[in-house]
């Protein structure tokens, strides 16, 4: 119904809009009695078969919410109840800040891919706190934190901390953004010396709680072999608890969409189908240098339930979605998760 009705409409609309439509539906949904219930009736997987435990947190079932989505933590429970196993919130910065000038979010349903370049348009950390103190469901959430746009990168550290000790409280777990594209300098960030630095610095932040919350690390697809050899080194040498592959891509070849068209939306982190190949290129590589025990959440490109399988079979420990449940609907995540509870039965 969604694929044949309801998205075909939705694509009439701009992205961003249709984003914050959907975000308002789901709210007030959530609000009607007994509306949680009927979304988990319809598009809840439970079975025990599918709890795994990943850096020493138990989930429910091993399918997140992708970062970006849920930015400002205001769906936690309503996309708990699609049958996500964690949400991750995010990308928070210190400070609120607007992002970048709109247009900024693009389809290209040829390739059934997403661009964006959204800029970590975000209300700010301690905006993400109130709405994760008004949660109600158990559900595991991740703080992917970054850095403003305005702050200079031999400040970053300062921002990662700032938002690190905001969200402390309330969050389940930690990721280090240095990975988007859309931010400028950024992805300088991913360079072994200050990548490095920024890492044992969050880590020892955590350490020094009364809990400790695990810290994991997001990279890009387009990084070489060597870069990786870099990150495989980085996360060895800091024991971080976890990596998360892939982000969007810069990349733009085999695509379907017309070369006038893509250059018509410029630049931004391409998502979806384009990256289903290289996403799973990156984990294997991960997996092969990391070693078997050591967590990575795979992302990207994961468009069908048997793309999240390939995943897993590369060496995933969990998985998250984002441009898929675009393109899918509400529905997605229940059908993955029959689909990893049938590849963890057969293979046994």
């Amino acid at each position: 119904m969604y694929k044949l009705f309801i998205r075909p409409l939705f694509f009439l609309i701009d992205p961003e809009k249709i984003h914050h439509l959907v975000f308002a539906t789901l709210r007030v949904i959530g609000r009607i009695p007994g509306g949680k219930a009927i979304l988990r009736v319809f598009f809840n997987y439970k079975d025990s078969r599918l709890e795994r435990v990943v850096f020493g947190l138990k989930f429910k079932n091993p399918v997140g919410l992708a970062a970006g989505f849920d930015k400002d933590a205001r769906l936690i429970d309503e996309m708990a109840c699609l049958g996500f196993g964690f949400i991750e919130i995010g990308t928070l910065t210190p400070k609120p800040q607007p992002g970048n000038d709109k247009p900024r979010m693009f389809r290209l349903p040829k390739d059934q891919a997403l661009i964006n370049r959204m800029g970590f348009n975000n209300q700010g950390a301690m905006a993400a706190v109130a709405q994760l103190r008004k949660r109600k469901s158990s559900v595991i959430v991740g703080g992917n934190i970054g850095k403003n746009k305005i702050t200079a990168n031999e400040q970053a550290m300062d921002d990662y901390a700032s938002a690190f000790e905001t969200l402390y409280d309330y969050v389940d777990y930690f990721v280090i953004n240095v990975s988007s594209p859309n931010t400028p300098g950024l992805r300088e960030l991913q360079e072994k010396e200050p990548l490095g630095k920024l890492l044992r610095y969050v880590i020892s932040l955590s350490k020094q709680k009364p809990v400790y919350k695990p810290v994991l690390l997001k990279i890009a697809p387009d990084l070489s072999p060597s870069q990786l050899d870099d990150i495989v080194s980085i996360l060895k040498e800091t024991n971080a608890d976890g990596v998360i592959a892939t982000n969007t891509t810069i990349e733009r070849s085999d695509l379907e969409t017309s070369a006038e068209e893509i250059r018509a939306i410029g630049n931004g982190g391409l998502s979806g189908k384009p990256l289903t190949h290289r996403a799973t290129q990156v984990i294997a590589y991960l997996r092969d240098k990391l070693g078997k025990d050591f967590p990575i959440i795979g992302v990207g490109g994961i468009m069908s339930p048997s793309d999240a399988v390939e995943k897993l079979k590369a060496g995933a420990d969990l998985v998250q979605v984002y441009t898929g449940f675009v393109y899918e609907g509400p529905s997605f995540a229940k059908k993955i998760n029959q689909a990893l509870l049938q590849y963890y039965m057969a293979t046994k």
